[in-house]
């Protein structure tokens, strides 16, 4: 039986390298994948999914109102695939969410969704809190604070590395952004 995964993390866990790596895994045994990955996210380019280790792959850029059920759906018609791969799954939405899970329910498709479980105020994406609720399998990647702890949360700092403690809660971003922190050195950032 297929199932809906959430792999989750705070960032520079490497949840874009696995998720390459797992879609080289399936094309090795000569199935093909889906790879998606939101079009709001553009710092490799449009439909790219890149790693900071330096692997990238194109993938289909999707919109929050794309109906991914009926995408998967039609590119599996037209030439079967075994797995669907999503990136930066923190934005999709919570229909798109119920969606997947009805792809992994009734195709038979498995789907693995990467992405962040919070944001830079320590709440909850709407796609990942979805996800949360909905996958089957929950996995944490793990990745570490600046003091050896396990990192959980994701500043947000200024040009000076400052924090930054209000705004908008998609801000697109990478290390010069965003600081992967355990909470306790996230909460005495935040103070």
């Amino acid at each position: 039986m297929a199932k809906l995964y959430f792999y989750y993390s705070a960032m520079n866990a490497g949840k874009s390298t696995i998720l390459l790596q797992s879609s080289h895994n399936y094309h090795e045994r000569g199935m093909r994948t889906l790879l998606l990955t939101p079009a709001i996210d553009q710092r490799a380019g449009t439909g790219k999914i890149a790693s900071r280790i330096g692997l990238c792959k194109d993938a289909l850029p999707i919109a929050e109102n794309d109906d991914l059920q009926a995408l998967v759906i039609q590119t599996h018609q037209a030439e079967p695939i075994a797995c669907v791969l999503i990136d930066e799954a923190q934005f999709l939405s919570a229909v798109q969410v119920r969606q997947l899970a009805a792809v992994a329910d009734q195709a038979g498709i498995p789907v693995l969704c990467y992405g962040l479980r919070t944001d830079f105020q320590g709440q909850l994406f709407p796609g990942s809190a979805a996800l949360l609720g909905w996958a089957d399998n929950l996995i944490e990647l793990k990745t570490i604070c600046h003091c050896g702890r396990k990192a959980t949360m994701n500043l947000r700092t200024d040009p000076q590395g400052r924090a930054i403690k209000e705004g908008a809660q998609v801000d697109i971003g990478g290390n010069e952004r965003y600081v992967a922190m355990c909470r306790k050195h996230f909460t005495e950032a935040m103070a």
